[in-house]
């Protein structure tokens, strides 16, 4: 009976870290995904009208930095939740 508690226990907390793991890569993924799609548009928005070529240079490093930051934050959370169960 002991065992089979010790067991679940074990198993969950397996459970609990490989659940962190995929959500880490899937931060990482969606992450990449949206500086794709950033740099994407930044360049048709830059094809359709050059001469504002720096403003939507600018706009897009900007919006790249709060998508990667928020990876990160989401990559740390994830980490960190391996390392305290």
């Amino acid at each position: 009976m002991v065992l089979a508690i010790i067991l679940q226990a074990v198993a969950g907390a397996a459970l609990g870290k490989a659940g962190a793991a995929v959500a880490a890569a899937l931060a990482a993924f969606a992450a990449g995904f949206g500086i794709g799609k950033v740099g994407s548009s930044a360049m048709e928005a830059i094809a359709r009208q050059p001469e504002s070529a720096g403003n939507i240079r600018s706009s897009m490093i900007i919006v790249a930095g709060m998508i990667e930051g928020a990876a990160l934050l989401g990559i740390i959370v994830c980490l960190l939740a391996i390392v305290i169960k």
